[in-house]
């Protein structure tokens, strides 16, 4: 069974990236990242495409991370591999994506929502790094949103952050009700479509290059 699902892109140029794996809270596990970056690879180069919508479910958008999989010695080499490229694939992805986000995002699911261009959040979101109890978190590209004070407090405390709490520090750029959430995406991506792939690339390189963030391996960035 397949771990994502892609649809798209629709006469207006706008795919729908989701993950669907409910029973493990939409966890990024090695097959679910590989996927991931197989699909953004294959968006990448779609001549047909000018925005992808990246979403999870209703009740979480991702907890992050499949920590079993950190368990297994044989898989240190693979986990790593794949997250290192599926941060590359997010980060540099030729065109704008839209984060729509329901529910927790946690972890590295809290990166998937920062390393998306625009950000929508439903009234249940939540986004944590509960992971800074016992690792590194990814900092640069959340330091390039909320600024230094926010990012430090945030990688370092772990503390939760609601949706109110979210558009307040410009995390999310608007809150709507969850039953809106991706309606309201596709709005904001079919809007953002309107603009011509040249220009959108165009935008989208220049965002990269003031971001000045430098995808590496993954505890680099």
């Amino acid at each position: 069974m397949a771990l994502i699902s892609v649809s798209g892109p629709d006469k207006s140029g706008v795919a729908v990236l989701r993950l669907q794996r409910p029973q493990k809270r939409n966890a990024l596990s090695i097959a679910l990242r590989d996927e991931m970056s197989d699909a953004l690879e294959s968006l990448g180069v779609d001549d047909d495409l000018r925005v992808v919508v990246i979403t999870g479910g209703d009740e979480v958008f991702s907890a992050g991370f499949d920590l079993e999989e950190f368990a297994v010695a044989d898989l240190a080499e693979e986990l790593w591999a794949s997250s290192d490229r599926w941060h590359r694939d997010l980060l540099t992805f030729p065109l704008p994506t839209v984060a729509a986000v329901g529910g927790a995002a946690l972890g590295g699911g809290f990166d998937l929502a920062v390393m998306c261009d625009v950000r929508l959040a439903s009234e249940t979101a939540r986004f944590a790094h509960p992971e800074h109890r016992f690792s590194q978190v990814v900092y640069g590209p959340l330091h390039d949103l909320v600024g230094g004070a926010w990012a430090r407090d945030l990688a370092l405390t772990g503390r939760t952050l609601d949706a109110p709490d979210a558009l307040t520090l410009g995390l999310v750029s608007r809150v709507v009700a969850a039953g809106d959430l991706l309606d309201e995406a596709m709005a904001v991506a079919r809007e953002i479509a309107l603009a011509p792939r040249d220009v959108l690339t165009q935008m989208k390189a220049k965002i990269l290059r003031r971001a000045s963030i430098t995808p590496g391996a993954t505890l680099d960035l």
